[in-house]
């Protein structure tokens, strides 16, 4: 696999995911919203210019989006207190424990699909390759530990 295989197939995995997730507010925002709700849940506190260089949109849409999420009260922005001039972008706290009660979102219907397959265990077998490769390439907490970065939590936008 090479790069644009990787990426074809992070393109894919994401249209998935979308197809797995439950019809709530997240289908309603345009792909650089979700990109920045997604961003700003995986990484509290952060600064408009560093979720900018994550997500990769030029700093006026990422703002732009910023400001929608904060009239729907899923962000809200604080003066960062070691630089007054930087602004940094975390969920509310309803909007946390929103996430946190979310349901699952079931893949199974869309793996099934994907792979044309409703074999159980075909699709068991696609799920536990998934599985495998979340593990290896979840974010590593400064001790190296996958585990304890990976939060499980994503946003809910009502």
């Amino acid at each position: 696999m090479d790069g644009f295989e990787l990426f074809q197939l992070g393109r894919r995995l994401m249209k998935l995911g979308e197809q797995a997730i439950p019809e709530v507010g997240l289908h309603q925002l345009s792909a650089p919203t979700r990109a920045v709700v997604f961003d700003v849940f995986g990484n509290p506190g952060s600064s408009i210019s560093d979720i900018t260089a994550r997500v990769r949109f030029p700093q006026s849409q990422v703002s732009a989006c910023v400001a929608r999420l904060r009239e729907a009260g899923v962000v809200e922005a604080v003066t960062d207190p070691a630089d007054r001039r930087r602004t940094l972008v975390r969920p509310t706290a309803e909007a946390l424990r929103r996430s946190q009660d979310r349901p699952p979102a079931e893949i199974d219907d869309a793996l099934a699909t994907a792979i044309g397959s409703t074999d159980p265990a075909e699709v068991q077998r696609v799920k536990d390759a998934l599985e495998t490769l979340a593990g290896l390439l979840a974010p590593r907490d400064p001790g190296g530990d996958a585990a304890a970065a990976r939060n499980g939590a994503g946003p809910v936008v009502r």
